[in-house]
């Protein structure tokens, strides 16, 4: 009787007529099937199961895991010098694009997430215009927003808003990145600015010729960092970003070094090696999630520890790296020359 009950309601549940499913409802309110009626001589003694309660048993378990190999672990120090893994490359993308009139020269990136597409961000100096790359459907896309002059340094400024200096006009241009491009506003300033960098939603870092200026969202100069204790601080800020304790890492490739410094003025420190340390004519310059420095040089891109201690190069860097990315999962993104490259470090 049991068993005749449950196909008649599986019969009603697929034959897709409310009297079947009726009819099946009717009979198990009616009480037709009650358990004692389905017992039999297999069943009549099964107990019902009121509770399950699992007890470990602690002692085998530590006997496994005292025993249990997981792998090992290799500690690298700090004064070893010794190199990590050399990068590998992810992907590539090239930024030579229709319309464009001459091969390009990337000089800087920042890679964006919209409306979770990851989109790519980056200033062509030669065709003066800013370009957006990313992926929709399996389809590699493209954009381009030409500009007047050439573009130098971007920087992100909201979740999907781009600003990016163009100095031989003395303007800063902020982006709406859809993922494609589509030009918001245009400042015009009373200096040629190359490098930016977002410190507050009202205030920006901007690099132009030996100094460092605090700029209001208006392009308006707070205040101007270029010296210090009567020392001359910067030759050429020509890149820069903000850490997570919100001091300005510039890359200065007039004096071939790397320096932190608040938004006051007063530098936290310096890094610049001489000899065969000796930075390569430092350009792009990126915070990693952890908190470590990257700075682009030729052919190479140098770690510096939050510090500003040395930490190692990586020489194997297969282009000529201008502007560096790193996003929240440690991926390094490079552009320079006419290619984009996508690369983890292990």
């Amino acid at each position: 009787m049991y068993k005749q009950h449950c196909e008649f309601i599986d019969q009603a549940l697929i034959s897709d007529c409310e009297m079947d499913l009726y009819d099946a409802y009717q009979a198990w309110e009616s009480g037709a099937v009650e358990l004692g009626d389905v017992r039999d001589t297999d069943t009549a003694d099964t107990w019902r199961i009121d509770d399950i309660r699992f007890t470990p048993d602690t002692d085998n378990v530590q006997h496994i895991l005292d025993d249990l190999q997981l792998g090992e672990i290799d500690v690298t120090y700090q004064d070893q010098g010794t190199c990590l893994p050399p990068p590998v490359r992810v992907d590539t993308i090239y930024g030579r694009i229709a319309g464009d009139e001459v091969e390009p020269g990337l000089r800087d990136i920042t890679v964006l997430v919209v409306d979770d597409i990851q989109t790519v961000v980056v200033t062509d100096f030669n065709n003066k215009c800013v370009k957006s790359f990313y992926t929709r459907n399996n389809l590699a896309c493209h954009s381009t927003l030409p500009l007047g002059d050439s573009p130098c340094g971007a920087t992100q400024l909201k979740e999907k808003q781009v600003m990016v200096a163009v100095p031989d006009s003395s303007q800063i241009v902020t982006v709406e990145v859809t993922p494609d491009l589509e030009l918001l506003s245009t400042i015009t300033i009373s200096k040629r600015y190359f490098s930016l960098a977002v410190l507050s939603p009202s205030s920006l870092a901007a690099g132009g010729s030996a100094c460092v200026d605090i700029l209001d969202m208006a392009g308006d100069v707070l205040r101007s960092v270029a010296t210090h204790n009567n020392e001359t601080l910067f030759a050429f800020p020509r890149y820069m970003c903000v850490n997570n304790k919100g001091n300005i890492l510039v890359s200065d490739r007039g004096e071939r070094s790397v320096k932190c410094v608040t938004s006051e003025g007063d530098v936290v420190w310096r890094y610049a090696p001489t000899r065969d340390r000796a930075l390569s004519y430092p350009h792009g310059i990126s915070t990693t999630p952890t908190g470590d420095i990257l700075v682009a040089g030729i052919s190479e891109v140098t770690r510096l520890t939050e510090a500003g201690d040395d930490v190692t190069d990586h020489q194997d860097i297969d282009c000529d790296p201008q502007g560096l990315y790193v996003d929240r999962h440690d991926t390094l993104y490079v552009c320079g020359g006419r290619q984009i490259h996508e690369i983890n470090f292990l």
